[in-house]
């Protein structure tokens, strides 16, 4: 097994962008649960800079030593061990008030995004947010060309991936009566969409 960090240079780019929105966000949040949690790396940096709330990582179980290996690490005692968390199955027995999610929905196929939606109310409690960064498209169009390029490798990669129509998000949001309140524009042709129940 290995014992270095996984490191991911996109983790460290757009930190400090999304951070400037998460601190303004989640000034009363006491109980977040951030859903693909990756290497880790945002876990530590936010929930660093947020004291005041606890953070629980999740992922699928593939992705715990990594993230361990950096709640090792960690000197604070606001960071929970990852839940296993497939959004197609198995939801933590949680509630919170907010939930994060950053660079999954457009990973994952979008029968797995209609899971996420479905599953959501398992956890959200009430007034939570729902905080979602990541790359999409309007009226069916790429923002920018790089964005559809990325999109054409994200299908070579794996044929059900790509990047979502915000139309069709705000659709399963609001089946289970969360709305779009912030659609906020991020660095590097990204978006933190910002729903409310």
């Amino acid at each position: 097994m290995s014992t270095e960090k996984p490191i991911s240079n996109a983790s460290i780019n757009n930190r400090e962008p999304i951070f400037n929105h998460l601190q303004r966000l989640l000034t009363e949040t006491k109980n977040l649960l951030e859903i693909g949690s990756g290497t880790g790396q945002h876990a530590v940096y936010f929930a660093g800079e947020l004291p005041h709330l606890r953070w629980h990582t999740s992922d699928l179980a593939v992705n715990h030593p990594g993230i361990n290996l950096w709640l090792d690490e960690y000197t604070g005692n606001n960071i929970e061990r990852p839940f296993e968390l497939d959004v197609n199955g198995g939801w933590p027995e949680l509630t919170v008030d907010a939930i994060y999610t950053a660079n999954t929905l457009h990973i994952m196929s979008f029968d797995s995004v209609k899971q996420f939606f479905a599953g959501l109310p398992n956890v959200l409690g009430d007034n939570a947010q729902l905080i979602i960064y990541g790359p999409f498209k309007y009226n069916g169009e790429f923002t920018t060309p790089s964005n559809a390029k990325f999109d054409l490798w994200l299908k070579d990669q794996n044929p059900v991936s790509g990047i979502r129509d915000i139309e069709a998000i705000q659709e399963l949001a609001a089946k289970i009566g969360l709305t779009l309140k912030e659609d906020n524009a991020m660095p590097a042709n990204n978006q933190l969409l910002v729903f409310t129940k």
